[in-house]
């Protein structure tokens, strides 16, 4: 099978096309042909070498698939070939990840894909999509009526995020471009920020009255962490998704009993099952910025690092189409 390798850490160019075996199928697992993929954060920091003792090399990386089942393994019931499906792959997996004309999957990751999307949609929306539910339902616990600041509201996961914070009743408000704002109020954001000529935290302050919001979800990193206390209401939650390795100073935190999750995002089957529900009926939807064959995923990867494609902003996912 065609699959991208990564032989060494660093800049897009070790992300190489081979020929090389198809993955052997266990019991209890599913040899899935990848028809679509998708670029994450997570993919070109492995690229660039920030997990090197989870990743051995020569590897194959990825963690979106949307695809078809070819053959299952010995004590698959619930699956069989021809068969739709759409799932994150394990990752750091020891069968490689979705950058390949194959995949081999334990059957407990596996859903079958909603039958309204297609394979690139589906492959959009899988490790954000779940991402987006663990930080605002697992970990936030959002709440009808409460309000959320959604960090980055244009990008893979706050375009998800926007949507499911509006399906689960909550006001949310959301930082981007200017060139962004009617994008992301399409989406369902309540109020836009433009990080690039407001202060968030004066500008929150204005539009909730001095009360703050219920939760902030952060997925760009720097100083969040450190101002998040300053927005938030009593009780208020932080949620990042972002590897800091600066420390920051929570003290505020402790003036507004503030709640800190961190995540990295785990597989699980019933997070697909509850989005491919709303996805089903229309209420979230994925958003698909660029599209690229598998052979051009190094400009695929320089296109999601650089939030740019073909000289404008990038809006939701950079999506590769495989076979």
């Amino acid at each position: 099978m065609k699959a991208i390798v990564l032989t060494a850490f660093g800049g897009i160019e070790n992300l190489q096309l081979q020929e090389v075996p198809v993955p052997s199928v266990d019991a209890g697992e599913l040899l899935v042909r990848v028809r679509a993929t998708s670029i994450n954060p997570l993919d070109y920091q492995i690229r660039r070498g920030d997990y090197p003792d989870y990743v051995p090399l020569p590897a194959i990386t990825g963690h979106d698939v949307s695809g078809v089942v070819e053959r299952v393994g010995a004590g698959v019931t619930e699956f069989k070939p021809g068969d739709e499906v759409f799932y994150t792959p394990k990752i750091f997996g020891p069968k490689g990840g979705s950058y390949a004309e194959y995949n081999v999957v334990p059957q407990e990751l596996v859903t079958h894909k909603p039958a309204n999307l297609s394979h690139s949609e589906a492959a959009a929306i899988t490790l954000t999509g779940g991402t987006a539910w663990e930080a605002l339902v697992t970990r936030a616990r959002l709440q009808p009526g409460e309000s959320v600041l959604i960090h980055g509201g244009a990008g893979g996961v706050g375009t998800i995020a926007i949507q499911l914070a509006k399906a689960m009743g909550a006001r949310v408000f959301t930082t981007c471009r200017a060139e962004q704002a009617e994008f992301v109020t399409s989406l369902g954001a309540d109020a836009t920020i433009d990080y690039e000529r407001s202060d968030y935290v004066e500008e929150i302050a204005r539009l909730t009255g001095g009360g703050g919001v219920n939760v902030v979800l952060d997925t760009i990193g720097g100083k969040t962490l450190e101002r998040s206390p300053h927005v938030l209401a009593d009780g208020g939650r932080v949620v990042t998704l972002v590897d800091i390795a600066t420390p920051q100073n929570l003290v505020a935190a402790w003036g507004v009993n503030a709640e800190y999750h961190f995540v990295f995002t785990r597989q699980n089957r019933g997070k697909l099952l509850a989005l491919k529900a709303l996805l089903e009926r229309g209420q979230i939807r994925p958003i698909i910025g660029a599209t690229f064959p598998l052979k051009e995923i190094g400009a695929a990867h320089a296109a999601l690092e650089q939030g740019r494609v073909n000289g404008s902003s990038l809006r939701g996912k950079v999506v590769i189409e495989v076979s």
